[in-house]
């Protein structure tokens, strides 16, 4: 084997990653200044922008396909991460039974108030102005904004296939420019709060007390730090050994569907792969009961997973799909269908923003700013772009608002399936499909009103918690 810089595949991958590195810690440097620290902008969304003006200035450093794939699978990893974190008796304790649920459904009925007005649009401009528009082009609004490039790019492909020219390309641009909103929205946000007074964090006082203790590092019955292996090593090997289990799980489960047609197949297909990090969550959840259960039964004599380590773990994988997302945004596809395009965008921007700050004020009265601000991102843009806006505010994850985007993601897939088909019929019938929309919008919307089970107790808010208390 050729060891030189002409064996590219033994260089490509890392020297990709190098640029990723380098644009990360260019960003934190440039965070330092006086006027971007004043905007509040996230490290990795400030890398991701700088990532993306070096691929547009014409330096050919990385390519398309690898970012995809970056973004991809560390989305799950950061997730799976999370879940094989221990939960704490005390956390456990003061949750809101009903918050994963009512997350699903808040998730569900954010996909159906951006279908309607996705619908409405284009609709109109069929009617009016562009009779050659593909009257159903609206229904890609919720799943560049409200699922992301994949499914936007499945549906899109679908109704290429069914005469809407430029389908493919609408979709990601719509998902593009979500996640542009997202970062967007989330950085005016914090701006407001922290100007209204609303939030106090300890960076905006100088006192940042980054301390971490030996309860933090190791607790009771774990591992030691350092024997034959590191103990860091036990973690990421327990994740990656989790989402390859992950894979195996999402390729049987497809094997599974094939005996219900060809269409509904390869749908559910579609999503399982889209929402991998769902099903890499699962899996890791099945792995934390069992740790707990061969323990408690004295087979296994220690506690393998540590919350800290796994935390930072997250945090990597987070802090990484942020700039290759970013990065990945092919501005070429948003030159076609822009005047749809821009007001679907404004309207899914707007009503999506208004719409969730007025239901996430009675979902979560004790985290309010943490839950918009993580639900506006993730129904936005990603689940990982709601994740980065949160740890501005919750940079510990003390509130439950990181385990609502998970639980919530999970949820949603039960809630959202009567979505599913609509999706297939509006193409036929765009106009029934609003109406159908509407009405199930109205029924989640009671459901988030109406059925009320508060907290036993009151979880701590970050925005009032120093960085320095948080486990």
């Amino acid at each position: 084997m050729s060891f030189s810089a002409s064996n590219t595949s033994l260089w490509s991958a890392f020297l990709q990653l190098g640029v990723i590195a380098a644009a990360l810690l260019a960003a934190n440097l440039l965070c330092h200044l006086p006027v971007i620290r004043k905007m509040l902008m996230p490290s990795a969304v400030l890398g991701g922008f700088l990532l993306l003006g070096i691929r547009y200035a014409g330096f050919d450093l990385i390519n398309q396909e690898f970012l995809e794939m970056i973004t991809y699978h560390g989305i799950a990893i950061g997730f799976i991460a999370l879940s094989l974190r221990i939960v704490d008796r005390k956390e456990r304790s003061g949750a809101d039974k009903l918050a994963g649920p009512k997350s699903g459904a808040l998730i569900a009925s954010c996909y159906a108030i951006q279908g309607i007005m996705g619908l409405a649009i284009s609709l109109f401009l069929a009617y009016t102005f562009m009779p050659e528009l593909f009257k159903a082009s609206g229904i890609l609004l919720p799943m560049g904004f409200g699922q992301g490039s994949g499914q936007a790019n499945n549906i899109g492909s679908m109704y290429e296939g069914q005469g809407f020219v430029g389908g493919q390309s609408f979709g990601l641009s719509l998902a593009a420019i979500g996640y542009l909103a997202a970062c967007i929205v989330g950085v005016v946000y914090l701006n407001i709060l922290r100007r209204k007074g609303l939030i106090k964090r300890a960076s905006d006082s100088g006192e940042i007390i980054d301390e971490v203790t030996v309860k933090d590092f190791q607790d009771e019955g774990e591992i030691p730090i350092s024997e034959s292996v590191d103990k860091l090593s036990i973690q990421i090997a327990m994740v990656l050994a989790v989402y390859i289990a992950s894979y195996f799980t999402i390729v049987g489960l497809s094997s599974l569907t094939a005996g219900l047609g060809e269409g509904m197949s390869e749908t559910i297909t579609a999503l399982l792969w889209g929402f991998n990090f769902i099903v890499g969550s699962l899996v890791a959840m099945a792995v934390r009961s069992l740790f707990k259960g061969l323990r408690k039964a004295r087979i296994m004599k220690r506690q393998y997973s540590n919350n800290y380590l796994l935390s930072r773990i997250s945090g990597f994988a987070f802090d990484v799909i942020i700039i290759t997302g970013i990065a990945a945004i092919d501005v070429n596809v948003l030159k076609d269908l822009w005047i749809p395009l821009v007001l679907m965008s404004i309207a899914g921007t707007v009503g999506t923003v208004l719409y969730l700050k007025w239901v996430c004020k009675k979902l979560y009265p004790n985290y309010y700013h943490e839950g918009t601000l993580s639900m506006c991102g993730m129904m936005l843009g990603t689940i990982g772009s709601g994740i980065v806006l949160l740890r501005e505010l919750d940079p510990m994850f003390d509130t439950p608002a990181a385990n609502n985007l998970l639980v919530g993601s999970s949820a949603a897939i039960i809630f959202g399936a009567p979505i599913l088909p609509l999706i297939a019929i509006a193409p036929a019938a765009p106009l029934p499909v609003v109406g159908i929309l509407a009405i199930y919008m109205a029924l989640l919307v009671l459901f988030l009103v109406k059925v009320n089970v508060k907290d036993k107790a009151t979880p701590p808010v970050a925005s009032d918690i120093p960085l320095s208390e948080g486990d």
